[in-house]
């Protein structure tokens, strides 16, 4: 059967263009435009100093603890990203950041809301980050072009694997846009195709990635390295349940043809396969 459900630039594009064109409501559309100023500003910034900061190995940030305070702050700064992420996503999570925005618009605000806290979580890892000061190898040459190349990669990995499961719900949109509009949020199906086809968890792997292909290493980009990479291998296996009990054997079907963080080449995913709903990273 073939898959008729809108294309991910479809989807952003109606709900963006619906957005301009709200119904009449003035303080609806002034916190829906509130959230949106304050979310997209706050990510924009999270992944400026998640770029910057790992581009030099998190050797240049603006933590000034001493040792030893510089390494409890830094291990607290580490750890409260994959806690607090994975715990919003419970269904408790979920009820608490249902009452975080103003009433009556808490739901309807809700992916918005988590946006917000995941940027914050992200921009206070990399921007107060305190450097222990010690570079173990810095590339130059082929090897730093080679490097650099390789990070580019892995971003722009992020940001296509970000889009084939929906931009609106990774980058906070869907909620406040949604509320503009007065309108119950409709979230994407669950992901299948782009990068999809090829492994069920690119934003993860990609994720994973960029902690990888830095041209500075340092014990603080080790540190940082293995504890995301092990968040990205692990965090998914908590959200595959919830899409098992959401989709039953369509879920059952898509993980049975692709592989789960490897594009194995024995692997194949039916390009039919109609399933498609948001990720949550």
């Amino acid at each position: 059967m073939q898959n008729d459900a809108p294309s991910p630039f479809r989807r952003l594009w109606s709900l963006a263009i619906g957005t301009l064109r709200p119904p009449p409501g003035r303080r609806r559309i002034a916190v829906a435009w509130a959230y949106g100023i304050v979310c997209h500003t706050i990510f924009a910034a999270a992944v400026i100093a998640m770029i910057v900061a790992m581009f030099f190995g998190m050797s240049v940030s603006l933590g000034t603890l001493p040792a030893p305070w510089s390494y409890i702050a830094n291990a607290l700064l580490l750890l409260q990203f994959p806690l607090v992420h994975s715990l919003l996503l419970t269904q408790r999570g979920g009820r608490k950041l249902a009452h975080i925005a103003p009433k009556p618009h808490g739901g309807t605000l809700a992916t918005t809301s988590y946006a917000i806290i995941a940027s914050i979580q992200l921009l206070a890892l990399f921007a107060l980050w305190t450097p222990t000061g010690t570079i173990w190898w810095r590339a130059d040459g082929a090897a730093f072009t080679a490097l650099c190349a390789g990070y580019a990669a892995s971003w722009a990995l992020l940001i296509k694997a970000s889009y084939d499961a929906g931009a609106e719900v990774q980058s906070g949109a869907l909620g406040w846009m949604s509320l503009a509009q007065n309108k119950t949020p409709e979230f994407p199906d669950m992901p299948t195709g782009g990068l999809f086809r090829l492994i069920r968890q690119p934003i993860y792997v990609s994720f994973a990635l960029t902690t990888w292909t830095v041209p500075v290493w340092t014990p603080d980009q080790l540190a940082v390295a293995l504890t995301l990479t092990a968040y990205c291998l692990l965090a998914p296996i908590l959200k595959e349940r919830r899409f098992a009990a959401r989709y039953g054997d369509r879920f059952a079907a898509y993980k049975a043809r692709v592989p789960y963080a490897l594009p194995l080449p024995w692997t194949r995913s039916d390009d039919t396969v109609k399933t498609q709903q948001p990720s949550d990273l």
